[in-house]
């Protein structure tokens, strides 16, 4: 997961954000204090910041696209950082059949970014986008189990070994629809948005990391059952480029596991990038 982000923030850095696919569209300039020295673009269109490198005069400028127009391309934002929390048939309790995936709840996360976007802005309050890019839950069990690969059901073994790291985790692609209701900006640039939609996932892969005295580090990949698509809402809120967003999965977890019916995910925290 580590290496994914690394290499996603490199890309995106190299490449640039939006690319705008609308002549329609107006731009009107802000500020632009200096035009001396080299400018690097970070995407076109609305929000899109121009970098002055010339050693005397580093002022940064804006350009603002008011009219309705599509935008898309590569991107890296959205980056979520937050907990994530089992809910049992409407409980934060897991039910006895669920008791061997207890957690440790400020060790359950949930982490995820956006590498793709194709956006209309109707103006300058209000635009809907659609995104792509991959989303992980992370549970931290505390029991000295391991969940078994290619089985009937969701099964796991009791060990005995005592495990310093014990994680049972999902990666997903995720695929969600934006309505963003944004305020004017204020006077430094920065602007309130109300974010909320839908979110579809599709899954890429399980899998249980172990970190123990006995046998090191291991990590087993399968699908463990977890669901092949998941679908469920979010909503974000935020100022400037700093927020927290929330999400909940109406499907469970688990599919073709009887035991771990009504099972379902939710999430949240912090947030960086609208």
């Amino acid at each position: 997961m580590k290496r994914l982000i690394i290499i996603a923030m490199l890309f995106a850095g190299a490449t640039g954000a939006f690319a705008q696919s609308t002549d329609t569209t107006k731009t009107v300039t802000d500020t632009a204090k200096t035009k001396k020295g080299f400018h690097i673009s970070f995407g076109k269109g609305e929000g899109a910041s121009h970098l002055n490198l010339n050693n005397k005069d580093t002022t940064e400028y804006r350009e603002h696209s008011k009219a309705p127009g599509f935008a898309w391309g590569i991107t890296f934002t959205r980056f979520d950082l937050g907990l994530t929390t089992l809910v049992d048939n409407g409980s934060f309790k897991l039910s006895p059949q669920n008791d061997f995936l207890r957690y440790r709840s400020w060790k359950t996360s949930n982490v995820g970014f956006d590498v793709l976007q194709f956006s209309y802005r109707f103006n300058s309050t209000f635009k809907i986008y659609v995104s792509g890019g991959f989303d992980w839950t992370l549970i931290r069990l505390r029991d000295n189990i391991t969940i078994q690969r290619d089985q009937s059901t969701l099964t796991y073994v009791q060990d005995n070994i005592d495990y310093s790291k014990n994680r049972f985790s999902s990666t997903y692609i995720r695929v969600p629809l934006s309505f963003d209701f944004r305020t004017h900006e204020d006077a430094s640039g920065r602007r309130w948005h109300f974010v909320a939609g839908p979110d579809l996932g599709f899954l890429i892969n399980g899998r249980v990391k172990q970190i123990s005295d006995e046998n090191g580090k291991q990590k087993m990949n399968g699908d463990y059952h977890f669901a092949k698509t998941r679908y469920g809402a979010f909503t974000r809120v935020g100022y400037g480029s700093m927020g927290i967003f929330a999400k909940y999965y109406f499907n469970d977890m688990f599919e073709n596991s009887p035991a771990q019916e009504g099972l379902k995910n939710f999430a949240f925290g912090i947030m960086v990038g609208f």
